[in-house]
């Protein structure tokens, strides 16, 4: 049997307009993804004591392994993201030129990447790197894995969905939830994701 998946741990600081309450429930939601990555993984390899008996079965589970694994790993790449305290993008820095670069002012991005989070639907908004040719990407990905864009590295996740806002905002209030999110971003931990994309 494969080794299973591990949960990480976080060290987020007290936010800015992101409650405690907030980041404690939406931890416990994160947990779940990854037990039940390690779970579906488990029931396969069970299943395959009998491959034509179990197809259908090993079927569904793959489809939701796509669910559960997304989940686990964009809320890694959120999490990390407020680690350290509010940290800004520092103006010389690879990540600034390339965003520069590809939509010639940085607020150009922000608004930019400000749209895609408020999306209709349930979902994260993503900035993403293509290894292939260093372009980078703005999208969005419905629930955890619907559009997520083969072969491209994430840089920055912002999550979308209800849960990490509603002890904090109303849905009609999602707004304030982003610029919050902002307010508090790590950009350090967000240029660090950029680099290892384009090693």
């Amino acid at each position: 049997m494969s080794e299973h998946f591990a949960e990480k741990k976080f060290t987020i600081p007290t936010l800015k307009g992101i409650s405690e309450k907030t980041i404690t429930e939406h931890m416990k939601l994160y947990a779940g993804y990854v037990k039940f990555a390690n779970l579906i993984q488990d029931q396969i390899t069970e299943l395959l004591s009998d491959v034509e008996k179990n197809a259908y079965a090993i079927g569904e589970l793959n489809r939701r392994f796509a669910f559960e694994f997304d989940g686990m790993r964009n809320h890694e790449y959120y999490f990390h993201s407020l680690e350290g305290g509010h940290m800004v993008l520092d103006s010389d820095s690879a990540l600034k030129k390339a965003i520069e670069k590809e939509w010639g002012l940085f607020d150009v991005f922000l608004t930019r990447f400000k749209a895609v989070a408020l999306t209709r639907g349930i979902g994260w908004a993503m900035l993403s790197c293509d290894p292939h040719t260093k372009k980078l990407i703005t999208s969005w990905v419905d629930e955890q894995h619907i559009g997520q864009l083969i072969g491209l590295q994430p840089i920055l996740a912002l999550d979308m969905w209800e849960h990490s806002y509603l002890f904090d905002y109303i849905p009609a209030e999602k707004k304030n939830y982003v610029e919050a999110f902002f307010e508090n971003l790590n950009w350090s931990v967000i240029e660090e994701n950029y680099k290892k994309a384009v090693q």
